[in-house]
C-alpha cells in the first residue's frame, strides 16, 4: 500500500501513460499561472502542483463519450442496479445508519438516497477512478472542447490542495475531474462539502462520513423536498401520445388522471402530490414514469436521465422496491455484473484473452464478444447480452 501511495504522487508529475507532451503543453500550463493566480492560488501552490506536468492524451478520447448516453438503458441499469449492488448497499444502510439519520436531519434527504448515490458513483468507495486529478484537468485545459470549464475545475482542484483538505497523491478520481466516493467534481466540492466527522477538513475521499454527510448537502440544494418520492412507475393507456412530454413538461396528477395514466398497478394516481412530467426513456413500449422535483435533484447530479433513473431505482430497491414491471422493448435484456463476469470467465473458456474478469466488459472483452458472434451467427456488434450468455453456457 505504501509503495502504492508513493507511485501515486509521481503520477501527479509523471505521465500516467508514458506520453511525450505534446511541445506546446508546458506553454499552456505555465501560461495558466496568471489567471490561476487571480483564481486564488498561489505561485508557489502553481508551482508545486504543475511541475514538470504531462498530459495524459487518454482522456481527450473520453471527452466525447459518456455510457450515460451511449449505452442501451437496459444494459445500463442491469449492470448498477443488481442483487449485488443492492445486498452491499441495504449492508450499508444499517452500518452508516447513524451518519445518515444526522445527514436526514439537518438536510431532510433520506439514507436510502444518499446510499444510491454513493453505489451508483463510487460502488460505495471501491472505484474511486484512477486518474490523478492536476493532470486529467491540466490536460484537459489545454486540449479538447470545454477548455474553459475545466481551468476552472483545475483552478479548484489546486485550491483544495493548497488548503490541505486531501494530500496530493490521494487526490485521484474520474477522466473528467470527479472525484472521491460520491465523485464531486472540484468546484461542486469547494460549494458543497461538509466536514461531517468533526476533523476540521472536509474529505470526500478518506472519509465517509463526510461524503455521506456532502452527498445530502448537494441534494438539499439542489431542492430535494423532504418525505416527497422521485416518482414512480406508470401504466399508459393505448395509444397515449407522449409526443411532447418530458422531464420537464410537468402536468398535475388530475391532469394525467384525466388522460387514462395509472400506477403500473392499476390503480389511480395519489391526489395529493404536486406536478410531475412523463419519462418514457426507451420510448412508449417500455417502462413509463411520473417524475417529480426530487427527480430533478438526482438529476442535477449528472444531467443524464438514465443516470438519475440508476439512482432512483437503486434507492427503491434499497427501501423493499422491486424491478420495473414493464419490461424494456428488446429481446436480447442487459446482464447484471455477476453475469459479466460469467460471461468473461467463459470467453476465457474459449480461448480469448480478455485480461482481468472484474464484470466491465471493455475493449478486450468486447473484442472476444466479436469473435463468438461472429462465430455463432449473432449480429456483430461486441454487446454482451443474455443471448450471448445463453449460447456460451449451452457450450
Amino acid at each position: 500500500m505504501k509503495h502504492a501511495l508513493r507511485l501515486a504522487a509521481l503520477a501527479i508529475t509523471l505521465p500516467a501513460f508514458a506520453q511525450t507532451a505534446p511541445p506546446d503543453f508546458t506553454q499552456c500550463i505555465d501560461g495558466l499561472q496568471g489567471t490561476a493566480r487571480a483564481a486564488g492560488v498561489s505561485e508557489s501552490a502553481y508551482r508545486r502542483f504543475t511541475q514538470e506536468l504531462q498530459p495524459d492524451m487518454s482522456v481527450i478520447e473520453k471527452l466525447d463519450f459518456q455510457p450515460e448516453f451511449r449505452t442501451p438503458i437496459w444494459d445500463y441499469l442491469a449492470g448498477l442496479v443488481d442483487d449485488e449492488r443492492v445486498a452491499e448497499g441495504r449492508a450499508l444502510l444499517a452500518q452508516h445508519a447513524e451518519t445518515l439519520e444526522r445527514a436526514q436531519q439537518r438536510y431532510g434527504v433520506d439514507p436510502a438516497t444518499v446510499v444510491a448515490v454513493w453505489g451508483v458513483e463510487s460502488n460505495f468507495g471501491q472505484s474511486f477512478g484512477k486518474y490523478p486529478l492536476v493532470q486529467a484537468l491540466g490536460t484537459l485545459s489545454c486540449y479538447g472542447r470545454r477548455q474553459a470549464y475545466f481551468r476552472t475545475e483545475l483552478y479548484a482542484t489546486l485550491r483544495i490542495l493548497q488548503a490541505g483538505h486531501i494530500a496530493p497523491e490521494r487526490l485521484v478520481g474520474s477522466w473528467a475531474g470527479a472525484f472521491g466516493h460520491t465523485q464531486f467534481m472540484p468546484s461542486t466540492f469547494e460549494r458543497l462539502a461538509v466536514d461531517f466527522d468533526g476533523d476540521g477538513r472536509a474529505d470526500l475521499m478518506d472519509s465517509t462520513p463526510d461524503a455521506l454527510g456532502s452527498t445530502a448537502n448537494f441534494l438539499d440544494k439542489a431542492g430535494w423536498q423532504s418525505g416527497q418520492p422521485w416518482g414512480f412507475e406508470v401504466k399508459l393507456p393505448e395509444g397515449f401520445n407522449t409526443g411532447g412530454e418530458g422531464r420537464r413538461s410537468k402536468r398535475s396528477m388530475s391532469e394525467w388522471s384525466a388522460r387514462g395514466v395509472t400506477r403500473v398497478d392499476g390503480s389511480p394516481l395519489p391526489a395529493n402530490l404536486g406536478s410531475a412530467g412523463l419519462m418514457t426513456p426507451a420510448g412508449p413500449g417500455g417502462p413509463a414514469f411520473l417524475v417529480f422535483k426530487n427527480f430533478d435533484a438526482i438529476y442535477s447530479y449528472n444531467a443524464a436521465e438514465s443516470y438519475g433513473l440508476a439512482i432512483a431505482h437503486l434507492a427503491d430497491r434499497l427501501r423493499g422496491g422491486g424491478p420495473f414491471v414493464t419490461p424494456w422493448p428488446t429481446d436480447d435484456p442487459g446482464l447484471s455484473r455477476a453475469e459479466r463476469r460469467e460471461l468473461q470467465g467463459l470467453l476465457i473458456l474459449r480461448g480469448h484473452d480478455i485480461g482481468e474478469v472484474d464484470g466491465m466488459l471493455g475493449e478486450k472483452s468486447r473484442m472476444a464478444i466479436r469473435a463468438e458472434q461472429e462465430r455463432l451467427g449473432h449480429e456483430v456488434n461486441g454487446r454482451g447480452g443474455q443471448k450471448l450468455l445463453q449460447a456460451l453456457r449451452g457450450g
